[in-house]
């Protein structure tokens, strides 16, 4: 039996369960949410699992080289804006007023992401308008 049938077999008895709880939620049997969210963390699980393997499938089917050098050139990216993120150029005591737990590591966090994204944004359209020009200039 292959797997495509494998799966097929689960969606469809899922599916079924999920149709079963949802309906006797309708009909006010409030007790069968707690039954509902399990088939939701099971499918869930289920998911993520099949996403990892085929992730993973799909590394060690391609060109493992250059897979390798994009996830290195990501995490150089991440490691130069977190080392570029200070974490204390901001007044923490309006948020601990409020009573939300910000730190400065936190805020070296949010900068250090705020930083890989405009760096990871400007090579995505730079790579674009690359790619574009390039098209338009051999044809």
């Amino acid at each position: 039996m292959s797997l495509h049938k494998i799966l097929k077999i689960i969606v469809g008895v899922l599916s079924i369960v999920g149709v079963i709880f949802a309906l006797m939620i309708m009909s006010g049997n409030e007790s069968m949410i707690d039954n509902m969210m399990y088939v939701t963390y099971v499918i869930l699980a289920l998911i993520l699992a099949l996403v990892l393997v085929y992730v993973i499938k799909g590394l060690f089917a391609g060109n493992i080289k250059k897979t390798l050098m994009s996830v290195g050139a990501f995490v150089v990216i991440l490691v130069i804006s977190y080392a570029m993120s200070s974490g204390n150029d901001l007044d923490l005591t309006p948020f601990t007023d409020k009573g939300v737990d910000v730190t400065e590591a936190t805020s070296k966090y949010v900068g250090a992401g705020l930083y890989a994204f405009y760096a990871l944004a400007i090579i995505a359209i730079g790579s674009m308008a690359f790619s574009g020009i390039k098209n338009v200039t051999n044809k």
